[in-house]
C-alpha cells in the first residue's frame, strides 16, 4: 500500500518503456528520459518525491527511481546543495518508514537496490553529514521484520562498498574506507552487534530467512571488528544452538567459519579453536557417520578445514618463535583433529571430502617438517593414503561416453587428491611406494573378476607414482634400488598380466598412459616391447571400440615409438603393414565411419615417418618405404584436385578442399622425423618430397577454396625449406607467383614469413629475391590502400598486422647481407619503399612497427650512408631520416611511459648514433645550425644533445634522449 499520494510530475509515456515487454520505441524513450534525469541539476527530485510518498505501484518504476537516485549519490554528490543532500536522506528514511507499514515486502530486486542506495549514502555521508546513520535506521526499524530485512541488506551492501577485499578500490577510497571502519569501531559496532544478537534470538524460530541474513552479516563483519564482541559465551552458545536448527545450521556453520578465520595471535587462536571444538564435540557434531544431511556436512567439513588450517598456521608461527610449550600444545591440538579429518576425507560425498583437503595437505606439510615421526603419525599417514586411494575410485554413475558437469567436477576433485598423493610422497616415499605396490599387486592378481573401478584406480596409482616420486627426465629405473625394483616389478606385472584386455575404456586409457609414463622401463627390459606393440595395434588400442581411446592411443603410440625407435628395427615393416589402413586419406564422399580422425592420423603419419627414418635399413629401402607411404596420398590428391576444379557446389568444394589440406598436412607431418643426424638427403628421400612438391603446387592456382589450399601448401613449403635445404629452391619462384595473385591481407601476412625464412636460410636466393621483391611490395601496397569501413575493427587489425609483417620482411632483407636486393630495384622503387619506412616510423601509432622501422633506417644508413654509399642517400638522410627521429617521439600518440614505446625510442637513438658514425662532424653541424633551430631548440640544449651524440657509449644517448623528449612534451 502507498503511504500517501501527491502528484510528482514524471513523463508517464517514458515510464511505459520500463516494462520489459514494452516495444522498442517506448524503451528508447525510457532510456533517454533516464539520461535526462541523471544529468539534470534538479529534475531527479521527482524520483525522490515518488519514492518518499509511494506514488507508483509499478516495480519497474520504483527500481528506476532508485537508479536515478543512485546516480546522483555516486557521481554527483559533491555538487548537490545541502538542501538536496538533506532531501536524499529524508527520502530514504520516509521510504523505509513506508516499508514498516506495508502488508507485503517489496520484491527482492527492489530491496537490494534500496540497500545499495542506503549503503552509498552511508559511505558518502557517515564521516561528515550523517554520523548517526545507524542510530537513525535502528531507531526507526526496531525489530520490525520488514525493516530488519532492509537493515541487514544495507549492512551487506556496506560490506561490499567498504570491506570486501575482492573489490578493487582506488587509493582515496581505501583511505576513506579505513576511516569509516575506525569510526564505526569507536562509535557504533557494539550497538550493531547487540542488534544482531537481538535479531538472531528473536527471529530464529519465526523468520529463519532473516536469521540466515543476520548470520551472513556477522560472518562478513567479524573479520574487522573486535572478536570479543562475538567470540563470547552468549553469542557462541546462540550460534551453536542454531547449528541444530535445520533451516539455520548451514549459515551458522559459515558464520563460525568466518570467526575461526579471523587473523589473531597464534596462542589465542589455538584457544579459540580448541574451545569451539570442545563445545561442538560435546554437542555430538563430530559423529559424522550419524549425520544424513550432506549439504550441512559439506559446510561442517569446510568449518573443520578452517579450524585445522588455523591451528597449522598458529603452529607455523609459534615454531618460528622457538616457543616450545605452546608449539607442542598447538601440534597436539592439530593431531586430535586428524580422526575427524579422516572421517570427512573418506566420506562418500565428494564435496564433503573436497572441503577438508586443504587441512589434510597442511597437516602433511607439518609432518614433513618434523625431525622424526611417531607411530601414531605414521598410522595417520597410512590412513590418509588409504582414504586417498579409496576416493580416487570412480563411482558407478560416472558417464565415460558423455562427460558432463558432474564428471568434470570429479576430474577436478581427483586433481586435489593427486596433490595429497604428491605431498604423501614427500613425507614418506617408502610408505607410499609400499601401499601402492600392495594395492596394485593384489588387484592385478584378480583383475579378471574385479570391477573396472578397482582395476582403473590400481593402474592409476602406479601412473601417479611417476610424478609423485621424483626422477630426472623420467629415469625411474636407475639409482635407488628399492624404488627401481618396486616400479620395475609393477611394470612387469602390468604388461604381462593381461590387464590390457580389460573391457572398459577407462582401464584401456590408463594402461597406455602408464606404459608411456614409464617408457624408459622398456629400455631396461626390451623383451616386453612386442607384447605392448600388439596391444597398441589391435582392438585394445588403435582399433578399440571407443573413439576416445583410439584418439588418445594414436598420440601415445607416436610418443612411444619416438622414445624407443632404436628398439624398433625388427618390427618396422610389420608395424607399417598393420597400420596401413589407418594411413588412408578418408574420401569425402563415402559416409563410412573412420577409425581415426584426421588429427589422429597426423600422429600416425609422424609415427610411420619416425619408424622409416630411424630404422637401420639402407637409404634405398628407406626411400622405397617412404614412397609407398606417400604415393597413395599423392594419387588421391591429384584425383581430388581435378574433382575440385569441376565442382560447382560451395559445400562440396569446402569438403574437397578440407580433404586436400589433410593430404598435404599428412605428408608434411612425415617430415618431422628427419633431424641433423638423419637428413632427407642421407635417407635418400629427396626425390619423394620433390614429387610431393610437384603434386601439391598446382593447388595454388586452383580458382576455388584458395585460402585453405594456399595455407596448407604454404605450411608444407615451410617444412621443406627446413628439411630439403637448397633442393626446394627451384619450386619457390612459381609458388610465389601463384601466392601473390589475387591475395588478401591474411594471405600476404602468412606469405611474408615464408620469404623471410628463405632469405635468412639461403644466401644464393638473391636473384630470386630481386625478382620477387617489388611484386610482393606492390601486392602489399595494393591491399593496404584498399578502402575499408572505419568501424571494421577486424579489417583494421588485419592491415596493422600486414604492415608489421611488411616491415619485418624489409628488416630481414636489409639485415641478410644481400644489400643488392634492394639496391637493384631502381631509384624510384627504392625511394618509394624507404618512404613507407619513414611513414611507418612516424605516422602510425604502433610502437612494435615503429621500432622495426627505426631498425631498418639504422641498417640502411649503415649500408648506404657512408662516403662510398648509394648516390643521393646522404641527402635523403638529412631530409627525411633525421626529421623522423625527432617527429616520431614528439607525436602525442608516442607514450614514453609505455615499455614498448621506450624500446622504439632506443632504436631511434641508435639510428641517430649510426648517422653520426657515417656522416661525422657534418651531421653535428647540420643539427646545430639547421635542424634543431628549426624546432626552436635553444642553443644550450642543442649543444648538449650534440655532445651526447658524440659520446662513444650509446646508453648515455638512450637515457638522455628520453629526458630530452619528456621535457619537450611538457
Amino acid at each position: 500500500m502507498a503511504c500517501q499520494s501527491v502528484s510528482a510530475v514524471m513523463d508517464e509515456q517514458a515510464l511505459l518503456g520500463l516494462d520489459p515487454n514494452a516495444d522498442a520505441r517506448y524503451r528508447q524513450r525510457a532510456m533517454a528520459y533516464f539520461e535526462q534525469l541523471k544529468e539534470s541539476q534538479d529534475a531527479w527530485e521527482v524520483c525522490a518525491e515518488a519514492l518518499a510518498n509511494g506514488i507508483y505501484n509499478d516495480d519497474h518504476v520504483k527500481f528506476f527511481c532508485f537508479q536515478v537516485l543512485e546516480h546522483q549519490i555516486k557521481f554527483r554528490h559533491a555538487g548537490l546543495s545541502s538542501v538536496q543532500q538533506q532531501l536524499i536522506r529524508e527520502t530514504l528514511m520516509k521510504w523505509l518508514q513506508c516499508q514498516l507499514m506495508n502488508s507485503q515486502p517489496e520484491k527482492p530486486f527492489i530491496r537490494n537496490k534500496a540497500a545499495q542506495v542506503f549503503a552509498l549514502t552511508f559511505v558518502m555521508e557517515y564521516l561528515t553529514l550523517w554520523p548517526k546513520f545507524f542510530f537513525d535506521v535502528l531507531s526507526l526499524v526496531g525489530l520490525n521484520p520488514l525493516g530488519v530485512d532492509i537493515y541487514l541488506r544495507t549492512l551487506m551492501a556496506i560490506d561490499g562498498e567498504v570491506v570486501d577485499r575482492d573489490i578493487l578500490h582506488l587509493p582515496d577510497e581505501t583511505r576513506r574506507n579505513t576511516l569509516i571502519k575506525d569510526r564505526m569501531r569507536e562509535e557504533c559496532i557494539p550497538n550493531l552487534v547487540e542488534s544482531w544478537f537481538q535479531i538472531l534470538q528473536t527471529y530464529q524460530h519465526s523468520h529463519p530467512e532473516l536469521t540466515c541474513q543476520c548470520l551472513e552479516v556477522v560472518g562478513a563483519f567479524v573479520s574487522w571488528i573486535d572478536l570479543n564482541l562475538i567470540a563470547n559465551d552468549r553469542f557462541v552458545n546462540l550460534l551453536l544452538s542454531q547449528m541444530s536448527v535445520e533451516e539455520l545450521r548451514e549459515e551458522a556453520c559459515d558464520c563460525l567459519f568466518e570467526i575461526v578465520n579471523k587473523g589473531m595471535d597464534p596462542v589465542d587462536k589455538t584457544k579459540l579453536v580448541e574451545s569451539l571444538c570442545q563445545v561442538l564435540q560435546s554437542a555430538g557434531f563430530f559423529n559424522v557417520e550419524q549425520e544424513e544431511d550432506v549439504d550441512f556436512l559439506a559446510k561442517f567439513s569446510r568449518l573443520v578445514n578452517g579450524m585445522g588450517q588455523s591451528l597449522v598456521l598458529s603452529w607455523t608461527k609459534l615454531a618460528k618463535t622457538g616457543n616450545v610449550k605452546d608449539t607442542a600444545e598447538t601440534l597436539q591440538a592439530v593431531e586430535t583433529k586428524v580422526p575427524l579429518l579422516l572421517q570427512l576425507l573418506v566420506h562418500e560425498d565428494d564435496d564433503i571430502s573436497a572441503n577438508i583437503v586443504g587441512f589434510c595437505y597442511e597437516y602433511l606439510h607439518v609432518l614433513k617438517q618434523l625431525p622424526q615421526l611417531t607411530d601414531q603419525q605414521k598410522t595417520n599417514i597410512e590412513a590418509i593414503m588409504l582414504a586417498v586411494m579409496k576416493k580416487l575410485t570412480y563411482d558407478d554413475e560416472y558417464n565415460f561416453e558423455n562427460e558432463g558437469e558432474d564428471e568434470a567436477m570429479f576430474v577436478e576433485y581427483r586433481k586435489q587428491l593427486k596433490m595429497l598423493l604428491d605431498r604423501l610422497a614427500q613425507v614418506s616415499p617408502e610408505l607410499l611406494l609400499e601401499a601402492v605396490r600392495r594395492v596394485f599387486t593384489n588387484t592385478m592378481q584378480t583383475w579378471q573378476t574385479a570391477s573396472f573401478m578397482e582395476v582403473e584406480v590400481a593402474v592409476r596409482l602406479l601412473y601417479m607414482l611417476g610424478e609423485a616420486l621424483p626422477a630426472s627426465h623420467g629415469a625411474h629405473f636407475t639409482g635407488d634400488t628399492a624404488k627401481t625394483s618396486a616400479l620395475q616389478d609393477m611394470m612387469r606385472t602390468l604388461v604381462s598380466c593381461g590387464v590390457s584386455s580389460y573391457q572398459h575404456s577407462s582401464v584401456s586409457l590408463e594402461f597406455f598412459e602408464t606404459v608411456l609414463r614409464y617408457d624408459k622401463f622398456f629400455l631396461v627390459e626390451p623383451q616386453h616391447i612386442p607384447n605392448v606393440l600388439m596391444a597398441f595395434l589391435d582392438q585394445r588400442g588403435l582399433r578399440h571400440s571407443s573413439p576416445k581411446v583410439r584418439s588418445r592411443v594414436a598420440y601415445l603410440f607416436s610418443r612411444f615409438i619416438k622414445t624407443l625407435h632404436k628398439h624398433m628395427t625388427a618390427f618396422i615393416e610389420d608395424i607399417l603393414t598393420r597400420i596401413q589402413d589407418l594411413l588412408e586419406l578418408a574420401p569425402p564422399e563415402n559416409g563410412f565411419p573412420v577409425l581415426l580422425t584426421s588429427d589422429d592420423q597426423l600422429f600416425m603419419f609422424e609415427t610411420a615417418g619416425v619408424l622409416i627414418v630411424n630404422g637401420e635399413s639402407p637409404a634405398e629401402r628407406k626411400q622405397a618405404l617412404m614412397r609407398s607411404l606417400l604415393l597413395p596420398l599423392l594419387d588421391a590428391f591429384r584425383l581430388l584436385l581435378a574433382k575440385l576444379a569441376r565442382e560447382t557446389e560451395d559445400e562440396r568444394q569446402a569438403v574437397l578442399a578440407d580433404c586436400l589440406s589433410h593430404a598435404v598436412g599428412f605428408a608434411s607431418r612425415t617430415s618431422k622425423a628427419f633431424s641433423n643426424k638423419q637428413t632427407v638427403k642421407q635417407c635418400g628421400c629427396t626425390e619423394v618430397y620433390r614429387d610431393c612438391l610437384q603434386t601439391f603446387l598446382p593447388a595454388l592456382s586452383c580458382p576455388v577454396q584458395r585460402g585453405a589450399l594456399r595455407s596448407s601448401v604454404r605450411s608444407f613449403l615451410h617444412r621443406m625449406i627446413i628439411c630439403m635445404e637448397e633442393e626446394v629452391l627451384p619450386f619457390i619462384p612459381a609458388a610465389s607467383e601463384h601466392m601473390l595473385k589475387d591475395c588478401e591481407a591474411k594471405d600476404l601476412q602468412e606469405f611474408i614469413p615464408l620469404i623471410s625464412q628463405i632469405t635468412a636460410k639461403f644466401k644464393q636466393v638473391s636473384p630470386f629475391l630481386q625478382q620477387v621483391f617489388m611484386p610482393l611490395v606492390l601486392a602489399i601496397f595494393g591491399v593496404l590502400s584498399r578502402p575499408a569501413d572505419d568501424n571494421d575493427q577486424a579489417a583494421a587489425l588485419e592491415k596493422q598486422m600486414l604492415r608489421r609483417s611488411y616491415f619485418t620482411f624489409i628488416q630481414t632483407v636489409a639485415g641478410s647481407g644481400m644489400n643488392e636486393v634492394m639496391a637493384n630495384q631502381g631509384a624510384e622503387n627504392i625511394e618509394r619503399v624507404v618512404f613507407t619506412i619513414i611513414q611507418g616510423a612516424v605516422d602510425f601509432p604502433d610502437p612494435i612497427a615503429q621500432k622495426t622501422c627505426f631498425i631498418i633506417l639504422s641498417k640502411l644508413v649503415e649500408l648506404w650512408g657512408g662516403k662510398d654509399g648509394m648516390v643521393g642517400f646522404p641527402d635523403f638522410i638529412y631530409k627525411h631520416i633525421v626529421p623522423a627521429c625527432f617527429l616520431a617521439p614528439l607525436k602525442p600518440t608516442f607514450d614514453l611511459s609505455d615499455a614498448q614505446t621506450v624500446l622504439t625510442l632506443s632504436e631511434c637513438a641508435i639510428t641517430l648514433k649510426m648517422i653520426h658514425l657515417k656522416r661525422g662532424p657534418e651531421f653535428i653541424q647540420y643539427l646545430q645550425q639547421e635542424y634543431l633551430p628549426s624546432l626552436q631548440v635553444s642553443p644550450e640544449i642543442s649543444q648538449e644533445l650534440c655532445q651526447v651524440i658524440q659520446q662513444p657509449d650509446v646508453k648515455v644517448l638512450k637515457n638522455y634522449i628520453k629526458a630530452f623528449f619528456q621535457r619537450a612534451k611538457l
